[in-house]
Parts: structure tokens; C-alpha cells; sequence
């Protein structure tokens, strides 16, 4: 064999090694070994979330019937990195959820991941996982205006709403317990409904999260009839809820949390929701809390 010609085949060889360097290099990486949710969203080729439809601005319904709300848009972030995880584009699949039902479908299997207003709790966490806190909430009046309720201590032998499955119907049962208020609890099965109680004169009050009953304000233009009022009467941390004893998808979720609290996407997102204008025209114009600003702070320096 001539120099001319292994020079050749050698050049041939050596363009052969490049061609299947180059193809290994574009070869999408192969998917990683997952388990849980992770694996299920995967098989499925859908994430299936559980979201709210009056939890304003978190979790509702928009005048095209689709979910939209602070909730809402970080979650679809979390998906993103859901996907991102499972190497797969995955379908997001929205799932009404209740107050009284959200717990349950998310340990059930019915829904992947549940993006409301669900504060999380020891008690809660018995049953389901949550996210790092994403908003913090606490349990107060609205009452009509010119009602005389200023606080809790004037609800004695009065009707209070509250909406079944949420915190604030144990933190009103504990309230009137322990300083024995003569109040009678009436238990809806959501919060419009709590709301319809109080706007019909069937509740002297409507108890849930502040920002709630704020949203409800803003978004139904109720500033001239109704008021919130009193001191917070619980402590309510809200999270985005998963499926408990799933490592690989704790993981996702607070990688995830943690990047979008470290490039203030968490930040902005809250601006949008609560500082200005919804859909709607109205703002609640609630800004930041600083204790949500310490907690975010923390979720980005955090090491899990």
C-alpha cells in the first residue's frame, strides 16, 4: 500500500470517528431513571394539575373559563422543569379541585399537583408534601358595612361562613371554643358560596384568608358594601401540594422553587397578581410582605 493511499484510508477512518463523535454529541441524553409522579406524568405524557376556581388571584377562572392566577403561573414553571426532568414534553391536564376534595386528590392520584390557596400545616403534611411557602395568609372577617363587627369578640351569638375543608373552619371552631362565643359556624361548599351566605344576610361574616376575601373585593367591585376586618386570627403559609413519600419529585419541586426564587421570578409573578391590574381592571394592591421576603430569601439560599 502506497503512502498516497493510507494516508487516504487513515483520513477516512479518522472522518468516521468524527462523524459518530458528532452523532453521539447531538443524540438526545437518555432519559433519566425516574419513579412516582415523575414516572407516571412520564408513561402518560401528562402532568395532570388540580387548581381552584374563585381563589382570587391565585387559582380561578378567567372570562375564557381557563385557569389563570399567581398559582397558576408558577406552576406552569414547575411543570416546565417537571418536563425538563423526565426528558419528555408532557401535556398539562387541568383538574377542578375543591377546598373539601384538594387534599384527597392529590393523595388519591387524581391530580399530580394541586395549585390553589392550601395552606400548609403538620396536618396537612401527614398526608401530602408541599412546596417551599409561596404566600402567607391569615384567617380575618368581612362583614357588610355599618354591621358593628369590628373583631372576633363581636361575633357572639352571630352566624360566621366558612368554606368546608379549609383551616380557618378549625381556626374559627378553636376560636369560639376557647372564648366561648355563643357563634353559630355555617359550612359552605366553597367560597362563593360563603360569600352568597354573607351578601344575602344568611352570615353575619365570612371567615377565610385575608388576601381571599381582598380578591373577592377587587375582583367582584364589593368595596362599597363589604370590609375586612380585625386582627389575623391564624397563620397560614401557602404551598403548592404533591404526593408524600416522593423523593425524586421533592427534589424537582424545590430545585425548582429555589431557581425561581434566585432569579426573582417568584418576585415578579406577585407583582403581576397582586400589585397590579387583573384581567379584570382591578388590583388587590397588596404588596409584599416582609416576611415572604425573608422566606423567599431563604428558599434561594437553601440547600435541600
Amino acid at each position: 500500500m502506497t503512502w498516497h493511499r493510507l494516508r487516504s484510508r487513515l483520513a477516512l477512518i479518522a472522518a468516521g470517528w468524527m462523524v459518530c463523535a458528532v452523532a453521539a454529541a447531538q443524540a438526545p441524553e437518555a432519559p433519566a431513571v425516574v419513579s412516582g409522579t415523575l414516572k407516571m406524568a412520564r408513561d402518560r405524557g401528562t402532568l395532570i394539575i388540580g387548581y381552584r376556581e374563585a381563589s382570587v388571584p391565585f387559582s380561578y377562572l378567567s372570562s375564557l373559563r381557563e385557569p389563570i392566577g399567581y398559582s397558576i403561573d408558577l406552576c406552569k414553571l414547575l411543570a416546565s422543569d417537571i418536563a425538563e426532568a423526565v426528558h419528555k414534553e408532557l401535556r398539562l391536564q387541568w383538574v377542578p379541585v375543591t377546598s373539601a376534595n384538594r387534599i384527597d386528590a392529590v393523595a388519591s392520584g387524581k391530580v399530580d399537583i394541586e395549585c390553589g390557596s392550601t395552606t400548609n400545616n403538620l396536618e396537612r403534611r401527614k398526608q401530602v408534601s408541599f412546596s417551599p411557602t409561596l404566600f402567607i395568609a391569615g384567617t380575618k372577617l368581612m362583614v357588610k358595612k355599618g354591621s358593628g363587627i369590628r373583631d372576633y369578640r363581636d361575633l357572639a351569638g352571630k352566624r360566621v361562613a366558612v368554606t368546608a375543608g379549609t383551616t380557618n373552619e378549625k381556626t374559627m371552631r378553636d376560636l369560639a371554643a376557647r372564648f366561648k362565643l355563643d357563634l353559630q359556624i355555617v359550612v359552605a361548599r366553597d367560597h362563593d358560596e360563603s360569600l352568597a351566605h354573607l351578601r344575602q344576610g344568611r352570615a353575619d361574616a365570612f371567615a377565610t384568608d385575608d388576601v381571599l376575601l381582598y380578591g373577592f373585593i377587587a375582583q367582584k367591585q364589593l368595596k362599597a358594601e363589604l370590609e375586612v376586618v380585625g386582627d389575623f386570627l391564624s397563620y397560614d403559609p401557602y404551598g403548592v401540594m404533591y404526593r408524600k413519600d416522593d423523593p425524586q419529585m421533592a427534589r424537582v419541586v424545590n430545585d425548582s422553587f429555589q431557581r425561581m426564587a434566585k432569579d426573582g421570578e417568584i418576585e415578579r409573578q406577585y407583582k403581576r397578581w397582586f400589585t397590579r391590574n387583573l384581567p379584570l381592571g382591578v388590583s388587590i394592591d397588596l404588596p409584599m410582605s416582609p416576611q415572604l421576603e425573608a422566606i423567599i430569601e431563604a428558599t434561594a439560599a437553601r440547600s435541600f
